[in-house]
């Protein structure tokens, strides 16, 4: 373990500069150290880390006023500065795959898959997204088998690692805690972990038969382990999340406390989950987490003593995958245009219009344009008094003005929930909606108006619950509720809904919302109603 961290690169000028070019420090020996005096002793390894891709293989974004993302940019970073060290290894922190766009959704996300193979990612770990379709389907992406859908997947050519999941039955993990890569004979040792808060965020099938132990025991668990082995230097590929100024100052989230509660033989944590900058050092480790989709890479360089085969130095710095100044990996591009093929029929119908871009930006108390739109549409699908959605399962913030395709619909609803109807009395629903104190995300609601007094104790701050017409929401009186197969089962926090009867089913959640929008004959225009208040 580094004992004394050397130089941590946090200046968010340099970040920028290097975004914008990829050559920026290419003189300078390796590309990173101006001194090269310590070359002849140390050994210069890098690792170049991406967390929460989620198949987003040709979606763009604007970050700091540069166009940045894209499989084919990202994949022309990571060549370029694979050039500059030959020692370098390829990570990511989880949530590679899932709430996907269609190009890697429709088939399996096997694309996204592919193209980390193609691009020879080392190691990867899994985050909570992988676990969307349920384990079986997991192992399958990671290991290779037959699939109904797409046939014979030959799955990941690099090991996966996470040491905190293990079979409910057996305690066995269900894939390798730790993984050892040898470079330039160094052994370098990666430990996965995944929040253990992913049962609470998935649905309840996802998780089935397996069992989330506490992520900083299992770290000790294995850094035991590869210490046993003559490993030194130790990497934490760790889905939970992170956080820091642009200076790494005020860090936060999770990962700041596994840091502290872990093994000082750990070096790096690559972080992910919350999609949020990090590179700051808490507890003589160094972590880093990239924004997310893409749109940047984590690099670390390390320096390895030979003698003693642990971390004398290290630094590390995030890349915007800026447009500007770089060319697209031609190979990667090609790829995500077959992809593009196989799904364009479906992905381009247009299903609507949109007669302004719909937001998901809340109103300031929780209410949005594009939620109030799709909780309405899963309303009208089943018939119901009530329909709520949880703000998580929306996935793009904006429905854009204009022509609607099924391929946007389905990136703003990727996850192919099932509607579920459930009768719950008025008491009920306020309770849930009392719920939304301590749960993960904000409920858009149809059929209702509520007012929410926050300076009420917790379980007390709904004040008024009625109709649109303001009639009163008997306590006593049953009411049918429309909602999502997630929410349904309790998801995100919301445990009253479990408590619902005569359960109906119905259509997969994005064939309510295009059905909705196929039947209206004008444009939409969807403004804030009002739907929830504050006192």
């Amino acid at each position: 373990m580094l004992r004394q961290l050397r130089k941590v690169l946090t200046v968010a000028g340099a970040i920028l500069l290097l975004a914008a070019s990829p050559a920026f420090a290419a003189g300078n020996g390796n590309g990173h150290h101006p001194n090269d005096n310590w070359k002849h002793r140390y050994i210069p390894v890098q690792i170049l880390g991406i967390n929460d891709f989620h198949g987003k293989l040709n979606k763009y974004q604007e970050i700091n006023g540069k166009t940045v993302g894209g499989a084919a940019y990202l994949a022309a970073y990571l060549k370029e500065y694979e050039s500059r060290n030959k020692n370098t290894l390829l990570v990511h922190a989880g949530d590679a795959v899932g709430a996907s766009p269609p190009i890697s959704a429709l088939l399996q996300d096997e694309p996204t898959i592919e193209i980390l193979n193609e691009l020879g990612f080392d190691v990867g770990t899994v985050g909570n997204h992988e676990f969307d379709e349920g384990v079986q389907e997991m192992l399958r992406l990671i290991n290779g088998v037959y699939n109904e859908k797409t046939g014979y997947f030959e799955g990941a050519s690099f090991p996966y690692t996470v040491a905190n999941v293990v079979d409910s039955d057996t305690g066995d993990p269900i894939l390798p805690p730790y993984v050892i890569k040898k470079v330039n004979g160094m052994p370098i040792g990666f430990i996965g972990v995944v929040t253990t808060q992913t049962p609470k965020i998935v649905t309840p099938g996802g998780t089935a038969g397996v069992t989330f132990l506490d992520e900083a025991a299992s770290i000790n668990k294995a850094a035991a382990e590869l210490e046993d082995q003559g490993v030194e230097a130790i990497v934490v590929l760790a889905h939970v999340s992170a956080s820091s100024d642009m200076d790494g100052t005020n860090p936060g989230g999770q990962a700041t406390e596994i840091a502290k509660k872990i093994d000082d033989e750990v070096d790096v944590i690559f972080a992910g989950h919350n999609n949020h900058y990090t590179n700051t050092v808490v507890d003589g480790k160094l972590i880093m987490e990239t924004y997310s989709y893409g749109t940047s890479i984590a690099d670390v360089d390390l320096k390895i003593d030979p003698r003693t085969k642990d971390v004398a130095a290290m630094e590390g710095q995030i890349i915007l995958t800026a447009h500007e100044g770089i060319q697209p990996d031609p190979e990667i591009k090609q790829m995500v245009e077959n992809y593009k093929e196989q799904s364009a029929e479906l992905v381009n119908r247009v299903v609507g219009h949109a007669a302004e871009n719909l937001s998901i930006a809340a109103s300031g108390i929780g209410e949005s344009e594009l939620g109030d739109l799709i909780a309405d549409s899963h309303r009208a699908a089943m018939g119901s008094d009530f329909a709520f959605m949880n703000e998580g399962g929306i996935r793009q913030d904006v429905l854009k003005q204009g022509e609607i395709t099924w391929g946007e619909l389905y990136t703003i609803q990727p996850f192919g929930n099932q509607l579920i109807q459930k009768t719950f009395t008025g008491a009920q629903i306020k309770a849930i909606l009392e719920q939304q104190s301590k749960a993960i995300s904000m409920l858009q609601v149809s059929g209702l108006h509520y007012t929410w007094d926050p300076s009420k104790p917790v379980g007390e701050r709904v004040v008024s619950l009625t109709f649109p017409d303001g009639t009163k929401i008997d306590p006593n009186e049953e009411y049918t509720v429309a909602a999502n197969g997630f929410l349904a089962a309790g998801g995100d926090g919301y445990s009253v809904f479990a408590e619902g009867t005569n359960v109906v089913q119905g259509p997969i959640d994005l064939e309510a919302t295009v059905d909705y929008i196929e039947a209206m004959s004008e444009p939409i225009s969807q403004d804030i109603e009002g739907r929830i208040t504050v006192k």
